[in-house]
C-alpha cells in the first residue's frame, strides 16, 4: 500500500513538473506572438493549466510524503 503511494506520488509529481515545464515553453511562444489579443486569451488559458499543474504536483508530493510517513 505504502509503496504504491510513493510511486504513484512521483509519477504526479514529475507529471505536474513536466506539465509546468510545457507551461513555461508555451508561454515564451506566446510571448513572441504580434496579436495582444490573441496572446492576452491563450495566457488566460495558460494560466489555468499552470495552476492544475501546480495542484497535480502538489497532490503527488502529498501522496509521497503519507507513503513515507505509513
Amino acid at each position: 500500500m505504502t509503496t504504491g503511494l510513493v510511486w504513484g506520488g512521483s509519477a504526479l509529481a514529475v507529471l505536474g513538473i513536466a506539465m509546468l515545464g510545457w507551461c513555461i515553453w508555451r508561454a515564451l511562444m506566446i510571448r513572441k506572438m504580434e496579436d495582444n489579443d490573441a496572446a492576452k486569451s491563450q495566457l488566460q488559458t495558460l494560466a489555468a493549466i499552470n495552476m492544475a499543474a501546480v495542484g497535480i504536483a502538489a497532490i503527488g508530493l502529498g501522496c509521497v510524503v503519507v507513503g513515507l510517513i505509513l
